[in-house]
């Protein structure tokens, strides 16, 4: 008898991507680790640093005072009222409760948001270099996605004809990421305007992940919600991640018009039904009593960024974006004739340092990998040091 398994939906063709597999180094890092091999790992955007002590004392005594009990599905009040006032005094632009909805990470808003805007037959077009997870987020609902690069020749800028020619009938939304990971630029003021021109000229959305907002070194960040015109067009994602060390939280949320609310309510009744009563206690605290010491890592991944640019500078042949913004430096390996996946694998099986292909995050990014500076600066700078005397090593095609 042929024991055969019922057939799977379609829908996992969706959920894959070529980005699923730009993690088999650092997964492979972080397994050699734990066993206790020397590497060095610079591959992954988590920061080192230990959530702020008041914000993990906030979840205790919330625990321990029994909130432990089904949350309002939108976020509470509380929590959606110190969202809405943060996000007001950064982008200038007024924001109340109604605006906001909590969901369990950034990463769920994005699912959330491409389900209630997108649907089968829709297009929606991508600004890449573009984080791994957007290529399958964006197509679960059976939308078409279009890339745009943002190419490397010129500073992974924005190249406003480029975007423009991707427009057809068929678009529904713009997805951008400012500041962007992998190449740690912010969009000006002047960008963001001409990719408003589009969104109302076209009448489309605009889904904006500005989730290193507060990692930003050189320059002020621009949200594109806060331009005319553009808060009742825009969804804008953010959350706690990164600027708060929160990574395994999971507290983000869209900024949105209020008309979505109800779908996103909807949606989330049958997709989360809220997040911890005690994780928002924590996201409460984090808001509206631990900015500065946000601005604190702020800071040192401004030090670290300097040491990992110092370091690598001293190698031949390896261009570098200097990052206005988040976690990570680009580097160019494009003169030594390998693909990113294949020089990160030679490196690692040589040096024990995990670093990630860019051209993961898109095609844009071919040649180039990414180097994340998430540790301490002795450690960065020892990993940077092996990185050198690989490339010391390697032959060039210049």
């Amino acid at each position: 008898m042929d024991n055969k398994i019922p057939r799977v939906s379609t829908f996992t063709d969706r959920i894959g991507g070529d980005g699923a597999a730009a993690w088999e180094i650092h997964v492979a890092a972080n397994e050699a680790q734990a066993r206790g091999e020397d590497v060095i790992i610079l591959s992954v955007g988590d920061p080192d640093f230990s959530t702020p002590t008041p914000v993990i004392n906030s979840a205790i005594d919330a625990l321990n005072n029994g909130d432990t009990h089904y949350a309002a599905t939108a976020g509470r009040t509380e929590l959606r009222q110190a969202i809405a006032d943060d996000f007001s005094k950064q982008s200038g632009l007024s924001t109340d409760v109604d605006n906001v909805f909590v969901f369990a990470g950034t990463q769920n808003a994005l699912f959330a948001a491409s389900l209630i805007l997108l649907e089968h037959g829709d297009e929606v077009i991508a600004l890449e270099p573009m984080y791994v997870s957007y290529e399958s987020t964006l197509r679960l609902g059976g939308a078409k996605l279009v890339t745009v690069a943002q190419p490397a020749d010129n500073g992974f800028r924005l190249d406003i004809n480029l975007l423009k020619d991707a427009i057809t009938p068929a678009t529904r939304a713009i997805v951008i990421t400012t500041p962007n990971n992998p190449t740690g630029v912010a969009m000006t003021l002047d960008e963001l305007n001409a990719i408003a021109e589009l969104a109302i000229s076209h009448n489309l959305w605009v889904i904006s992940d500005e989730i290193y907002t507060d990692i930003i070194f050189d320059g002020k960040h621009h949200s594109i919600a806060a331009l005319p015109g553009m808060a009742e067009r825009t969804v804008t994602i953010n959350g706690l991640s990164k600027s708060h060390a929160m990574t395994g939280w999971r507290v983000g949320w869209t900024i949105a018009p209020k008309a979505l609310a109800p779908h996103f309510d909807n949606l989330t009744l049958c997709m989360l039904y809220g997040i911890p009563g005690f994780i928002q206690q924590a996201a409460l605290t984090a808001l509206l009593h631990q900015r500065d010491a946000s601005k604190e890592m702020r800071d040192k991944y401004r030090q670290r960024r300097d040491v990992v640019c110092s370091e690598l500078a001293k190698a031949d042949n390896l261009p570098l974006i200097k990052p206005q913004a988040a976690m990570y430096v680009m580097a160019d390996i494009r003169a030594y004739g390998s693909s990113g996946t294949a020089f990160s694998r030679a490196l690692y099986d040589a040096t024990g340092v995990s670093v990630l292909d860019a051209g993961a995050f898109g095609p844009s990014a071919a040649g180039w990998i990414r180097i994340s500076f998430t540790l301490g600066e002795d450690t960065l700078r020892a990993g940077c040091r092996r990185i050198v005397a690989f490339l010391q090593s390697q032959p060039t095609t210049m």
